[in-house]
């Protein structure tokens, strides 16, 4: 099983911007869908955003649509998520995952298998 590892996590004002990264290694390969999803406390885990193996198609949740956009290098096996116009209820952790069969993608944590550690995304008011 392949690893992902999520970095780029931080602080930051409302209206500011973050890129997230999620660097795969191991069995992992440029035909999985991956997906971001974010944990606020005393929240249930929600989707964010995923980009199919291909990067062609992308889906994201309605509350970060025009904000937060998701893309990939598949030649670093790396997923990025780039988050501009922070608010506070942007804040949580954010986890990568990586889609259960090859070609996957969706909205539901069922679709995907390998996940990240999580990064801690703050963002103040």
């Amino acid at each position: 099983q392949g690893q992902l590892v999520e970095s780029g996590g931080g602080l930051v004002q409302a209206g500011g911007s973050l890129r997230l990264s999620c660097a795969a290694s191991g069995r992992t390969g440029s035909t999985y869908g991956m997906a971001w999803f974010r944990q606020a406390p005393g929240k249930e885990r929600e989707f964010v955003a995923a980009i199919s193996w291909s990067g062609k198609s992308t889906d994201y949740t309605n509350s970060v649509k025009g904000r937060f956009t998701i893309s990939r290098d598949n030649a670093k096996n790396t997923v990025y998520l780039q988050m501009n116009s922070l608010k506070p209820e942007d804040t949580a952790v954010y986890y990568c995952a990586a889609s259960r069969y090859s070609y996957g993608m969706g909205r539901i944590s069922e679709t995907y298998n390998r996940w990240g550690q999580g990064t801690q995304v703050t963002v103040s008011s």
